[in-house]
């Protein structure tokens, strides 16, 4: 059984809990905790650690991910995504390709809605090195150029010049489940599947890790015109 908001009202005025930030926050939840997860529907088709993944997702209110070797799932078209899943090391059979690309489609929701501060911190190469046929690639850096301009996400680029940074930290993600962006859980992709790490050592590790990647970074500023660049010698190359 779950609280009404009537009811989550009440509490809130009873303790005195002004704060319109809190307010809003302990609502939203009562208002969604009576809605099944949408990724339920595929629950049989996905692995379990994936699951678990888009749940920390969909409760989070601040997400950062470090990309070390592809766009992060959150940004990805579906061209994008189809291409990853299709050339993963972990088979997928082709008749599921499509499931599973519609699934990552369902995760942006949450950006697009504003539901999330969402911070993408990517290396170079992911930018100017494309993996991937170029025509794809370059509807990709647009649409990276597109999400990266409304106001709850920062896209910045992390630059060679940031030496063996990057090789030092393999991607991860970050969440945050407050009106504050303090780390609670962290998700590690293996070949093995999904890691979430939630001990207070490893959260501390990998906020610690973020703060390095993010100083080391181009300004938000900076990264547009990095991927603006590299999009345009791209257009450039195919005429």
């Amino acid at each position: 059984m779950t609280a009404r908001i009537l009811e989550i009202r009440v509490l809130l005025d009873a303790y005195g809990v002004d704060d319109s930030e809190v307010r809003h926050r302990l609502e939203d939840l009562a208002k969604r905790s009576n809605n099944r997860g949408w990724w339920l529907e595929h629950a049989e088709q996905l692995r379990a650690d994936y699951l678990d993944h888009i749940s920390l997702e969909d409760d989070a209110t601040h997400i950062r991910v470090w990309a070390q070797a592809l766009v992060p799932g959150l940004l990805q078209t579906p061209a994008y995504a189809q291409s990853v899943i299709t050339a993963s090391s972990i088979y997928v059979p082709p008749e599921r390709v499509g499931q599973l690309v519609k699934v990552r489609e369902a995760r942006q929701a949450k950006i697009e809605e504003g539901g999330a501060a969402f911070t993408a911190i990517i290396w170079e190469p992911v930018i100017i090195h494309p993996l991937m046929p170029a025509e794809i690639h370059r509807e990709q850096l647009a649409r990276i150029l597109e999400v990266g301009d409304r106001k709850n996400t920062t896209v910045q680029v992390l630059p060679l010049s940031a030496g063996t940074l990057a090789g030092e930290i393999s991607a991860f993600a970050s969440f945050s489940f407050d009106a504050g962006p303090i780390v609670e859980a962290v998700t590690l992709e293996n070949l093995r599947g999904t890691s979430i790490l939630e001990a207070p050592e490893d959260l501390a590790a990998y906020t610690l890790a973020y703060d390095q990647l993010r100083s080391a970074a181009l300004a938000p500023e900076a990264s547009v015109q990095l991927i603006r660049r590299a999009l345009q010698r791209s257009k450039d190359d195919a005429s």
